[in-house]
């Protein structure tokens, strides 16, 4: 790869760069990731799930320890929730602070990235760095959910470019530095923290046969004191409190079950992520696309080797694990940002095109798609997510528009020429800005209105909801009150799906009934 890029870095034109455009560049990469990031509802299972977690931490007082809905909850580790609970200590119980950590995270994961970029192959590279990391799909999905994932692939990037800094300096700084960052990850995720900068350095150590610097690593005593001091406190303390329940359903169940076994009926072919990743890649697609026509170029430096170490592992692993999310991939997404940004900057004019091409499908697949669900919701064979999504509002028509010009302006104004490297980049963050403020707001009324409106009708009764064959765990964040999963008792008021109901029992009032969603009251 390129040597550092020089002090007076270039950009359009050939102007150099003054700091007050680095400083508002940077502040405009986080406009993707805040805008409306409180103006859609909680997304259920997971948001739901970490934010009633989170919401029961806080009414407890016990921040050593997560429950859902009163039952122990052993998913994750207590970090990601110390966060959630920060931001709704500071700013109030709602969305915008349930995820205002993932998004802060994502933020600075575009910051790390860029600079690193930047700093290699020129500023334009790492400007362009910045903006694909916040206009990704996959990235702006965890960036703006109240989940760990946007804190765990801030900590795996900062521990994997630290990494990479040993190996080409060997300085013991950044070794300490990728240690630290590891503690921090065990404790918001779990061992996928050190597995991932573990085996990107394995990886590379391998295919370019220098064992030295991985000997070294090993070895360094201060580093494996700095990550034990940071993960083992709040390891050995719910070991001592849970015992042999901590180690089965935390250690066992969601880390050795999910790759040996399939949890949730999340399961999936070999291939599952061939077709995941370029879909979360939208939409700079052709740009992945020629990063891996490139791969035989790019392996052959070393730096180059490792960002493709690091993301094919990931690939493969998760590829082989039983259990497949779409979010997994993203563990080692960064790399290949880091290596399209590099491709963007020095795009020919051939590039640039098909990257606009990118965009523009993007766009068209982001403002049809509520179109589409409308029109085919009534031949879903569900029941329930056929109410739901038959009954939803049409979308807006004013936020197309606005697409439509901006994008036109941006892409097609001199369509005799390619778009340049800072208009693709503008054009992204205007998709990102569309699906932030349009896309995902109607998605989130669409799937999540009605629950969200049932726990406000339900606020106002005394007593216990059940969830009756339903597990809708944001139902309990919106009600501020804990909502068990199970059979409702006579007293009980019960939440549940229309398809679900008793047939001929009128034994309970409907206190509330919108899209396939039900509200029951006490047995009568």
């Amino acid at each position: 790869m390129a040597e550092p890029a020089p002090a007076a870095a270039r950009w359009e034109g050939g102007a150099a760069v003054p700091a007050w455009r680095r400083i508002a560049w940077a502040l405009l990469l986080a406009l993707p990731l805040l805008w409306q990031l409180g103006g859609t509802p909680l997304f259920d299972v997971d948001e739901g799930a970490f934010s009633e977690a989170t919401r029961e931490m806080l009414a407890s007082g016990d921040w050593g320890h997560t429950t859902l809905n009163g039952a122990a909850r052993f998913d994750k580790p207590i970090g990601i929730y110390w966060l959630q609970a920060a931001s709704a200590s500071v700013f109030g119980l709602h969305e915008f602070a349930l995820r205002l950590p993932s998004a802060l995270a994502c933020w600075a994961m575009a910051l790390a990235l860029a600079g690193f970029a930047a700093r290699r192959w020129g500023e334009r590279a790492g400007l362009l760095a910045g903006v694909l990391t916040v206009t990704t799909l996959g990235f702006q999905m965890i960036g703006r959910a109240a989940t760990a994932d946007g804190v765990l692939n801030l900590l795996l990037v900062l521990a994997t470019l630290d990494a990479w800094r040993y190996l080409e300096s060997g300085a013991k700084a950044p070794l300490r530095r990728t240690f630290g960052w590891v503690g921090l990850g065990l404790v918001v995720k779990g061992p996928i923290a050190i597995l991932v900068p573990g085996a990107a350095v394995l990886v590379w150590c391998t295919a370019s046969r220098r064992w030295a610097p991985l000997r070294r690593a090993l070895a360094d005593l201060p580093g494996w004191a700095l990550l034990l001091a940071l993960a083992v406190p709040w390891y050995a303390y719910a070991l001592d409190r849970h015992g042999m329940a901590f180690v089965e359903g935390f250690l066992f169940k969601h880390n050795v079950e999910r790759f040996t076994g399939t949890i949730g009926g999340h399961a999936g072919s070999p291939l599952y992520f061939l077709v995941v990743l370029p879909l979360l890649a939208l939409p700079w697609t052709p740009l992945l696309a020629a990063v891996v026509a490139r791969w035989r170029t790019i392996w052959a430096d070393p730096l180059g080797r490792y960002l493709l170490g690091w993301s094919s592992f990931v690939v493969l692993f998760f590829s082989f694990a039983s259990t497949k999310l779409p979010h997994y991939v993203l563990y080692g997404h960064a790399p290949l940002v880091l290596l399209m940004a590099r491709l963007l900057a020095d795009a020919s004019p051939r590039w640039r095109r098909v990257a606009a091409g990118g965009l523009l499908f993007t766009a068209l697949l982001v403002a049809a798609l509520p179109f589409l669900v409308l029109q085919f919701a009534p031949a879903i064979h569900d029941p329930f997510y056929r109410a739901l999504l038959s009954g939803a509002p049409a979308p807006g028509v004013a936020p197309l528009v606005v697409l439509a010009i901006a994008l036109g302006l941006l892409l097609a104004w001199r369509p005799a020429q390619a778009p340049s490297p800072l208009r693709l980049a503008a054009a992204g963050g205007v998709v990102a800005l569309f699906i932030a403020g349009a896309a995902l707001p109607w998605f989130g009324e669409a799937l999540q209105g009605p629950v969200r409106r049932a726990a406000a009708a339900a606020a106002s009764h005394p007593g216990t909801v059940a969830q009756w064959q339903v597990h809708l765990p944001s139902f309990a964040v919106y009600l501020q009150r804990v909502s068990p999963k199970r059979e409702p008792l006579p007293d009980d008021m019960a939440l549940t799906r229309v398809d679900r109901l008793p047939p001929y029992d009128d034994s309970r009032a409907r206190l509330f009934e919108e899209r396939g969603v039900v509200l029951l009251g006490p047995r009568r």
